[in-house]
């Protein structure tokens, strides 16, 4: 090995192990900020050493700088004006992109089959097959989650077409292990039935169960990566695809089981059809005003708040915050019960509320808070709903019965902010808003909150 093959290789080696490391830290909210520099500077090592591979031509540097140049400018527009509440369109999007990528590889690899083998052409079939689907699925996947899809769209048999529509793009790229005349053709066959193949599993998706469907295909896109790592010999690919992978595919587990639904059932089987059109529930919501509220709250020893999408799409994460804080001015004891599936991303709740300051020890997940909630004096529930839906637990003809849910219920008092009369996510109704220790706070929720802060401090 000569001395550049042995520098490339150990910047490699760099790379992956700051990769592996980000990708662990970020499994912790006190470190997650931090490991997005980690894996940041895995990535900028990989990409800085290719410059130095051996046989590249001035035409591709070239290439490669434009390609950097207008793809970083993309994501630092991106990620500087794209709002918290739109992350998990952004994560759609980018996780896509990723598995185009591996794609368009596979693509230039097929299309100079000939001078490769069997194994490297099978394998680059296999990363072209993974990475289109993955590619077509999340930007369909991101269509859904900005709205633009519409309700999904379910018709008999329609995993057998699925199917069928797979097992012949496999077959087209079968053969493009063979010389024929018509490559490029067969070629751009396969790649077409590829991308069908991802819209078809997306399409029956329900707007709910987008963020599972998404996390599955992240897993996808990094399994196509380590694929086309293996065809093209970079080790960096390998790695990261794989960590990728495995990462997506616990991710995808957690995810179904936060709301009860496998991946199986998210892709194939479909939900039980509520219809998420915005409905009111059945009876009317007892509602409650600020002023009552606010003396509510601060009365209480004991509060709990649980934010939801609803407070995202607000954006009062902030509000409630500074909320949180009026009341441990006067020694109450405040915590943010978070559900892991609540919002559009796993964790996305902890996200908006890191972004607005809060301290990690006054957050808690279901296993945490659910045994607080039957000495809480009052619950806020800040725009969740299916999170906090007590038929869960008991009917067995909802769509969420199974889901772990936070057992805001429980609470003495229940102060739910609500916009409007609609539904959750799910379309499911919710009979919290009926029992008797239940009061709605209607209003959207930067407004509700901070009337509740006005009222807090008149007292």
């Amino acid at each position: 090995m000569d001395f550049r093959s042995f520098l490339i290789a150990l910047v490699y080696f760099v790379a992956a192990v700051l990769l592996i490391v980000g990708i662990k830290r970020m499994s912790s909210p006190r470190t997650a900020r931090g490991s997005i520099l980690w894996a940041g500077w895995g990535v900028l090592l990989a990409t800085l050493v290719t410059f130095f591979w051996p046989g590249l031509s001035p035409d591709n540097v070239i290439l490669i700088v434009a390609a950097i140049a207008v793809g970083g400018s993309l994501a630092w527009y991106a990620g500087r004006r794209v709002a918290m509440t739109d992350m998990p369109q952004m994560i759609a999007l980018c996780s896509g992109m990723g598995g185009g990528a591996a794609a368009a590889i596979a693509a230039i690899e097929l299309m100079e089959a000939g001078r490769h083998g069997l194994t490297v052409t099978l394998l680059a079939m296999l990363g072209g097959l993974v990475g289109s689907v993955s590619f077509s699925g999340s930007l369909l996947g991101f269509a859904k989650l900005r709205g633009w899809a519409g309700r999904p769209v379910r018709f008999k048999a329609r995993n057998q077409a699925s199917a069928a529509v797979l097992l012949m793009a496999a077959v087209f790229g079968l053969m493009l292990m063979g010389d024929y005349p018509s490559h490029t053709t067969m070629t751009l066959i396969f790649f077409g039935l590829a991308l069908a193949g991802g819209i078809m599993m997306s399409l029956p998706v329900a707007s709910a169960d987008v963020p599972v469907a998404v996390s599955f295909y992240t897993a996808l896109t990094g399994l196509a990566v380590a694929l086309e790592g293996f065809v093209l010999g970079n080790e960096a690919m390998i790695i990261a695809g794989t960590v990728v992978a495995a990462a997506g595919a616990l991710l995808t587990h957690r995810m179904g089981g936060a709301v009860h639904r496998p991946l199986d059932r998210v892709l194939f089987g479909g939900p039980a059809d509520a219809a998420a059109d915005g409905s009111a529930g059945a009876g009317d919501f007892p509602e409650i005003a600020a002023g009552d509220a606010g003396n509510l709250l601060a009365s209480a020893r004991r509060v709990a708040i649980v934010p939801g999408y609803g407070m995202a799409a607000a954006r009062a994460q902030h509000e409630v915050l500074e909320l949180a804080r009026l009341l441990r001015k006067r020694g109450i004891k405040v915590r943010f019960a978070i559900h892991p599936a609540a919002g559009r991303i796993p964790s996305h709740m902890s996200l908006l509320l890191a972004e607005a300051g809060a301290a990690y020890e006054h957050t808690g997940e279901p296993e945490d808070v659910n045994p607080e909630f039957d000495t809480t004096d009052v619950c806020l529930v800040v725009g969740a709903n299916d999170v906090v839906n007590p038929a869960a637990r008991t009917d067995t003809s909802s769509p969420l019965y199974g889901m772990p849910i936070l057992n805001a219920d429980r609470s003495r008092n229940v102060i739910v902010i609500k916009r409007g009369r609609g539904r959750g996510f799910s379309g499911t109704e919710n009979p919290l808003f009926l029992l008797d220790n239940v009061r709605v706070l209607s209003g959207e929720g930067d407004v509700a909150v901070t009337e509740l802060i006005r009222a807090v401090e008149a007292i």
